[in-house]
């Protein structure tokens, strides 16, 4: 039975089961559950009192584009991605990312309750800051495409879209935008600020390296067993999705850090994303654009997981997914 498809009658009997890498993958998640108030963020409220404007700027700013971009990822698990995959253990994982991703958003509502954030600027920012507003629309335009047009998953055409959508959030979302994010709000950490806040972060580092797992796995299974779709010009619209979205991520990171603070800026962070692109990249099979070496090598864990597998080849099947970030 192919990974794609839309039977309602298949894909119910989870044994023998067909991608083991998923298996792996839902029982990895499972053994990795966790609750936001194991960890007693009360604890950093004396260090976020200390913290600069601009410090304190950068945390809301996280807040504001973290919170409803967790809620999205759901939408694009849910109308993007369950309804055309066929396999049972590749429901069970999705099933368990997305309770992850629920998860996630009460986590950083916890953060927005502990703290003295004003809310409701936090839930505006993401529609009245234009750099986080872009991010936004270029992922609603993938998720509108699966569910508001028909999707022919049994055509080239269709099988198209659904990678590119799988691209947009696993990869991009998930895979840069989001780790950038966590980049910066470990750093905090580096400097004995908000310690507990950092735990909070680790976890949620933690899923989302099997969430960017899961889909490289997803998007490699689908070109190798359709290699029709894997066209030079198909690639090439891959790779340049990849280029516009460190263009928006370094837009954004200039409103999230516009001053600085002590140990990061703009900058620093852009050379991060920069080098979070080439592993996605090589990641898909293609060069590395930007040759960016990693200025956080502190993060090196939670970033170089994935083994490398070329686009236009079939699917390793070796493929590691047991690696966590952190371990």
């Amino acid at each position: 039975m192919p990974i794609l498809g839309t039977g309602i009658a298949e894909g119910l009997l989870l044994k023998p089961v067909t991608y083991p890498w998923a298996m792996e993958l839902y029982d990895q998640a499972v053994a990795n559950t966790w609750f936001p108030n194991e960890v007693q963020l009360g604890e950093d409220l004396a260090d976020f009192e200390r913290m600069s404007d601009d410090e304190r700027h950068a945390l809301t700013f996280l807040m504001s584009y973290f919170n409803p971009n967790e809620l999205l990822v759901n939408k694009a698990l849910a109308f993007g991605v369950y309804p055309y995959v066929n396999a049972a253990e590749c429901h069970l994982y999705l099933a368990k990312q997305m309770w992850e991703e629920a998860n996630h958003c009460m986590s950083f509502e916890y953060v927005l309750e502990t703290f003295p954030i004003d809310r409701v600027a936090a839930y505006e920012s993401h529609v009245n800051v234009p750099s986080m507003a872009a991010k936004e629309a270029f992922e609603v335009r993938f998720i509108q495409r699966m569910t508001e047009q028909t999707l022919d998953i049994t055509t080239t055409a269709g099988k198209q879209d659904f990678v590119r959508n799988l691209v947009a959030y696993n990869v991009i979302l998930e895979g840069i935008w989001f780790y950038s994010g966590f980049m910066v709000a470990l750093s905090f950490r580096q400097r004995n600020l908000l310690r507990n806040f950092g735990s909070l972060v680790d976890w949620i580092v933690r899923d989302e390296s099997l969430h960017l797992k899961f889909g490289i796995n997803l998007i490699l299974t689908v070109l190798d067993e359709n290699p029709e779709i894997a066209t030079e010009e198909f690639a090439a619209e891959i790779r340049q999705m990849v280029l516009d979205a460190v263009a928006m991520e370094e837009a954004y990171n200039r409103d999230l850090l516009p001053h600085g603070i002590l140990g990061l800026n703009a900058d620093y962070i852009n050379t991060y994303v920069r080098y979070l692109a080439d592993r996605r990249l090589e990641e898909l099979g293609f060069e590395p654009h930007y040759g960016a070496a990693n200025p956080a090598k502190w993060m090196a864990t939670a970033n170089d997981t994935l083994q490398l597998v070329n686009f236009f080849e079939s699917i390793n099947t070796s493929y590691e997914v047991n690696a966590r970030a952190g371990s």
